[in-house]
């Protein structure tokens, strides 16, 4: 963004007079000044969707319309009004996304956040539709691998949950953890709509499981990896740790990159 652009942005904000009627809102959501809201269906249940003509800014649980409002005012601080429905454009790009299908460009609206949340948040849409990976996982895609704690901060504080899938993401220890759309068990059921086995992933964690791999290919996966749920139940070979796969002839798979925050996990 320029600076004449940021300025202009700062001028406009600080007029003090409205904006002429029939004209204001339209206008101002166009230029990414206001913003607009309605209901969505999502496998969670109804959620209210904020965007403006930069893109989706807001996600949040349509249950509780006045907290929404309050905390996008608190967040974001544009003025917000109600629109009937969300734009045919928007609803398929998140649908899209929800399905699983990441060639969808999906254009989000977030300014004031900051290089490392953009960078996180950027990160978990790159984790296909049920898999999962743990935050050290992120910090290392990101290059910043003693950052695990930051990169849970940045999650728990994604404006636009479902389109970003921070419910995608869970502790290094190999457990679920919090979600802001909903908690714990709303995390279970969106990762379980996916096709994931949530307390099946736990369990595996809490028994030592952290990698999978395929005496037959020799590739190493994380367990929620598609290359990992299609080893037959006689050729898997579970790991702690990667070092101890890697010393046992296997290589890590390409696809889930497992190397990742290996030694976080390790």
């Amino acid at each position: 963004m320029t600076t004449e652009l940021v300025n202009f942005e700062a001028a406009l904000r600080g007029l003090a007079a409205p904006a002429p009627a029939g004209v204001g809102t339209g206008a101002l959501v166009a230029v990414g000044l206001a913003d607009q809201y309605a209901e969505l269906p999502s496998p969670l249940g109804p959620v209210l969707v904020a965007w403006n003509g930069r893109g989706i800014s807001w996600v949040d649980r349509a249950a509780d319309r006045p907290g929404f409002a309050e905390r996008f005012g608190e967040r974001v601080g544009r003025p917000l009004h109600p629109a009937d429905s969300v734009p045919a454009d928007i609803a398929r790009a998140i649908a899209g996304r929800l399905a699983g299908d990441r060639r969808v460009s999906v254009r989000l609206d977030l300014r004031g956040r900051t290089p490392f949340e953009v960078a996180v948040w950027m990160k978990a849409l790159e984790i296909p539709r049920g898999e999962v990976r743990p935050y050290g996982w992120i910090a290392a895609e990101i290059g910043r691998p003693r950052a695990v704690r930051a990169v849970g901060t940045a999650l728990a504080h994604n404006p636009v949950p479902l389109v970003v899938p921070c419910h995608r993401v869970v502790r290094s220890d190999g457990s679920i953890g919090q979600y802001s759309l909903g908690g714990p068990s709303a995390k279970r059921m969106i990762l379980a709509a996916e096709g994931l086995d949530p307390d099946g992933l736990e369990a595996g964690a809490r028994a030592g499981v952290r990698y999978l791999g395929s005496a037959t290919t020799k590739i190493v996966c994380l367990p929620s990896c598609h290359n990992a749920r299609r080893i037959t139940p006689r050729h898997q070979r579970p790991f702690p740790s990667l070092a101890q796969a890697v010393a046992a002839g296997f290589r890590a798979c390409r696809e889930c990159r497992p190397g990742s925050g290996a030694t976080l996990a390790a």
